[in-house]
């Protein structure tokens, strides 16, 4: 042990408030030595201002001198984003639970967590989406894989409405699908019997105010271009998704909470403290999928081929990430509210099945509003 070790210990035993925990203060060269608070005046006691929190920094040194304590600051290993990761990762339900009991500091603030982690996930995913939509073409020009057809106005058949990744069209009769040459009518939406036109036959939503009756009848009528801009160029649709999928799931996050107040109603806690639980175990899913991107990304880098050991142990890592996510969600569960495991697992079965409808019901209108969008 270190003499100053062993001078913060002797101080800690006589006074424990003379000597701080040193994560928690302020290196000394940084200090202003002020004997009040620059802020609001009060007498300080410490590093920071009892009152106001306004910690007493001196600001008024050389630039370069700012400049490393800056980057010391962001990218230092103890700081408490490096020390929240841990029980993020491997220990389920320790930050809600270390939250909840009032040990905060130490930890970075979970709407915080959440708010970095899902920024990086889907700004990762978004530079990477790229990738998933490769299959929409072979490498000798001819396309395979999602092809939508729309009709066109020039000496063009309105085909299918989906292609298989064969190239096999599926019409919209089984004449046509059999004799591959039969034309159906260009996009034709029905209404009563006849065919959809924006100015004789609109669609008309009763108790809608007319002006979005409007809207409905203009996206309508944009659709088939927008459908043909999407076949050109599959990534304007996925660019919008992007755009939109982060509000959807942060907008979803207090239905989540709401799920965890309904079946822990006799659980004795506060909505707020359910909300918590949820953003710490959002955050945990946005950094999986962080790691399996990554995964995916180096492997394919160092793996054009797809056959060699990187994809192997890419391939490993994914499934062993991906097996955690319920082992870990479950556990999370069990330390926080504190039931049974029988009890515990039963809810977790009942919570995940709301959360996969729930969460289908948001992607499907995050995809509808992508493709409004465009």
């Amino acid at each position: 042990m270190s003499k100053s070790d062993k001078e913060i210990r002797s101080l800690t035993t006589a006074n424990p408030l003379a000597a701080p925990n040193r994560r928690f203060t302020l290196a000394p060269r940084k200090l202003a030595n002020s004997p009040a608070c620059l802020n609001c005046g009060t007498e300080l006691k410490g590093p920071f201002c009892y009152y106001c929190g306004q910690p007493d920094k001196n600001l008024m040194r050389f630039f370069p001198v700012l400049l490393r304590d800056l980057l010391e600051d962001a990218f230092d290993l103890d700081s408490r984003f490096m020390r929240t990761l841990r029980p993020l990762l491997f220990h389920p339900g320790k930050l809600t639970r270390d939250y909840l009991d009032g040990r905060r500091f130490r930890y970075v603030a979970p709407m915080r967590l959440y708010i970095f982690s899902s920024m990086l996930f889907f700004v990762l995913a978004g530079t990477l989406a790229g990738d998933a939509i490769d299959f929409l073409g072979h490498a000798d020009g001819k396309p395979g894989g999602l092809h939508l057809l729309f009709g066109d106005d020039e000496d063009e058949s309105a085909k299918a409405s989906a292609v298989t990744g064969s190239g096999t069209e599926i019409t919209g009769s089984t004449e046509a699908a059999e004799a591959g040459e039969k034309k159906v009518d260009d996009d034709a939406i029905i209404i009563d019997g006849t065919p959809w036109n924006k100015e004789t036959n609109p669609v008309i939503v009763p108790g809608l105010p007319q002006f979005i009756n409007n809207w409905i009848n203009n996206e309508i009528e944009e659709s088939p271009q927008k459908g043909r801009d999407i076949e050109a160029n599959p990534g304007l649709i996925v660019d919008k998704v992007f755009d939109v999928l982060p509000i959807a799931v942060f907008v979803m996050l207090p239905l989540v909470a709401l799920l965890f107040k309904f079946w822990y109603l006799f659980a004795g806690k506060y909505y707020v403290e359910h909300l918590i639980h949820a953003l710490h175990n959002h955050a945990f899913l946005y950094l999986i999928f962080i790691l399996t991107l990554l995964a995916d990304s180096i492997a394919a880098l160092l793996d054009p081929t797809e056959s060699g050991q990187p994809s192997v142990i890419a391939s490993r890592v994914t499934i062993i990430l991906l097996c955690w996510i319920p082992l870990y969600l479950l556990i999370s569960l069990k330390t926080v509210y504190r039931q049974g495991w029988v009890m515990t697992f039963l809810k977790f079965s009942v919570i995940g099945v709301s959360y996969v409808i729930l969460l289908g019901l948001v992607s499907g209108a995050a995809a509808v509003a992508g493709f409004v969008l465009l």
